[in-house]
């Protein structure tokens, strides 16, 4: 039986996937908008599995014992990145949802840099 995975979201990291979706439902339409926040949160559900997964990427060039997953998987579109952190008894942090393009060491709270 496999391990199943804890996982938080942190009061930013619910604030970021808000502002994406008000930014996409603005730019793109309500619809465009629900579709890439399940975009997101199917990536996040996706961490269930560990940090371990194929597509997440330890990021210790940011911070110590940061890692990333790119939102864009299984034939979906996206431009973020989940931005996480693993703690003791399997939990993942959820710590930000980042553009890709962005500068991720810059919007890393305090506390993980």
């Amino acid at each position: 039986m496999s391990l199943t995975w804890h996982i938080r979201l942190a009061d930013q990291a619910k604030q970021d996937l808000l502002e994406i979706s008000k930014w996409t439902a603005k730019n793109f339409g309500i619809q465009q908008a629900e579709h890439y926040a399940e975009t997101i949160t199917l990536a996040i559900e996706a961490l269930h599995d560990g940090p371990e997964i194929l597509v997440a990427t330890l990021r210790d060039d940011i911070a110590e014992g940061i890692h990333t997953l790119h939102v864009a998987r299984q034939g979906r579109k996206g431009r973020h990145f989940v931005v996480f952190s693993v703690s003791e008894g399997h939990i993942i942090n959820v710590l930000r949802l980042l553009h890709d393009s962005m500068d991720l060491a810059k919007h890393l709270p305090e506390d993980n840099k």
